[in-house]
């Protein structure tokens, strides 16, 4: 990998690797995305689980190669789940990721998140709107690299364009098609994708550019066959099943 991006060669290599190990990725998910999420997680090669009951979740995050916590439903079981899942992951060195879902709509769930900041996720996603709200700060490019590096953490932030860092020099992914806003837990099932990476890559920055880009992608291609909404998120699923090297050499576009 370039020591200063992840090239759109990596992203092929990452994807082989992922295909080849098909990781088991826990998802802590909410009720919305959690179908969806599934779904996308057997197309592109993982394994997804789902449970939320605390008395398990322990035992299924211990098996993961890797663990997704998103806050979109956010009730007393899952905030329990969160904890012994979080602590339960950072206990048998599993990478998870946080996406800290309508933190910006609930000054608690923003309290919980900033709990959660500090137990080292490998990657934080979210869009424009959550990061205001997670670190009182605009979500610029320069901003955002001097965050990452602060912090020591991988953020990837949502948007027309998305933009990645882990301190060094922020990465833009370009790819992707309006349709991506009209389908529900879009970016929900992106953060798995990103989950299901770092646990092949150990490279979070590879894994979170690899789970905008191959979802960005896979939009492009569906929509050119999509009659609206609704058939595109069918064929989003067929476009991730059939995404390879070649395909992401053709359409990648990182800047």
């Amino acid at each position: 990998m370039s020591a200063l991006r992840p090239s759109v060669a990596d992203l092929g290599e990452a994807l082989r690797h992922l295909r080849r190990r098909q990781p088991r990725v826990h998802c802590l998910t909410n009720i919305v995305a959690a179908q969806f999420t599934a779904n996308v997680l057997l197309a592109i090669g993982a394994v997804p689980s789902m449970t939320v009951s605390p008395e398990e979740i322990g035992a299924f995050v211990a098996s993961a190669d890797a663990l997704l916590v998103n806050l979109g439903t956010f009730d007393r079981e899952r905030r329990e789940a969160v904890g012994i899942a979080v602590d339960t992951a950072r206990e048998t060195g599993k990478p998870w990721v946080l996406d800290p879902v309508f933190i910006d709509r609930s000054a608690d769930r923003g309290r919980f998140a900033q709990e959660l900041l500090a137990k080292s996720p490998r990657i934080i996603r979210l869009n424009g709107s959550e990061y205001g709200a997670l670190f009182d700060e605009p979500a610029q490019a320069d901003v955002i690299q001097a965050r990452a590096l602060a912090g020591g953490v991988t953020i990837a932030v949502s948007g027309a364009s998305d933009c990645v860092s882990d301190g060094r020099t922020p990465v833009i992914c370009g790819n992707g098609h309006p349709f991506l806003q009209k389908v529900t837990a879009i970016g929900c099932a992106e953060a798995a994708l990103m989950s299901a990476f770092v646990s092949v890559t150990r490279e979070p920055i590879l894994a979170a550019i690899a789970g905008h880009i191959v979802m960005g992608v896979a939009g492009e291609i569906a929509a050119q066959k999509a009659q609206g909404p609704g058939s595109f998120s069918v064929h989003l699923i067929d476009a991730l099943h059939a995404m390879d090297d070649a395909i992401l050499s053709e359409r990648a576009r990182l800047s």
